[in-house]
């Protein structure tokens, strides 16, 4: 069978989210095929994050449909949609994680919660996790308050792939970190997903990462898709909202709010 025929690994059509008379999503139509490394770009509010809630299940959608597989994920029992979320791991523009937990139990958070595994065990693994993101076994016992940003993107990372996931969200993986810190992050990113085989959907605001970690953008704007195309192509994508943002330029289409001092 071509690759092209191939059942789509996440499949979104027409999915739509409103928070009151505002339509947050509109419409959003994605495919997501095993292996690709997908970034997704747009203005701050345009919905990229909201559309990762909603793929999850965290924020339910109002209009559409979400496939995983070939199959509707309403459509699932309660136990299917818990295997549903097993296949996922994500990290948060802030990191997002429990202060008052040590490193290990940020780490090994969902498999405490389920009861995979007991305490020293749940430790064990979580150590070869931080091992896996360069981190050494002492900052286990650390708490995240005695991390810099750089390692708390780094813990974050650990504990997405902590189930060995086979979808990574990351959202704003580098956000808030110096030129060298960027580029230490996202190779770390590209051997994690290497080792993994992990299918991965980014959202980036950096265009330095995003031509290193994606093979694929997609950008959101005013809560609608309004490109999608492989990465090489995005810098001459034909689009002035796309140019505008990948570029950076001050004047064009994307009208930004700006209040006066």
């Amino acid at each position: 069978m071509n690759d092209n025929d191939a059942t789509p690994l996440l499949e979104i059509a027409g999915l739509a989210k409103w928070f009151g008379a505002n339509e947050a999503l509109s419409d959003i139509d994605l495919v997501v095929n095993q292996g690709d490394s997908l970034v997704l770009i747009g203005s701050s509010g345009s919905g990229k994050t909201l559309l990762l809630k909603c793929i999850m299940g965290l924020i339910p959608h109002d209009a559409g449909t979400i496939r995983f597989q070939g199959r509707d994920v309403g459509d699932f029992s309660d136990r299917e949609r818990d295997e549903f979320i097993d296949n996922f791991g994500m990290t948060f523009q802030k990191s997002g994680l429990f202060d008052s937990m040590p490193v290990w139990e940020n780490v090994a958070f969902q498999i405490l919660q389920e009861g995979q595994m007991g305490r020293q065990d749940a430790k064990n693994h979580a150590i070869g996790k931080l091992a896996a993101v360069g981190l050494d076994a002492p900052t286990a016992d650390l708490y995240p308050s005695e991390l810099s940003g750089g390692m708390q993107k780094r813990v974050g990372l650990a504990r997405a792939i902590a189930n060995d996931p086979d979808v990574l969200f990351l959202d704003e993986p580098t956000a808030g970190l110096d030129p060298i810190m960027t580029n230490i992050i996202n190779e770390l990113i590209l051997d994690v997903v290497g080792k993994l085989g992990a299918t991965v959907v980014s959202i980036t605001s950096d265009m330095s990462s995003l031509k290193v970690i994606s093979n694929r953008v997609a950008m959101i704007h005013e809560g609608r898709i309004i490109w999608d195309g492989a990465t090489s192509d995005v810098e001459a994508s034909g689009n002035p909202v796309v140019d505008q943002f990948v570029h950076s330029r001050a004047e064009g289409p994307i009208e930004m709010a700006v209040k006066a001092i």
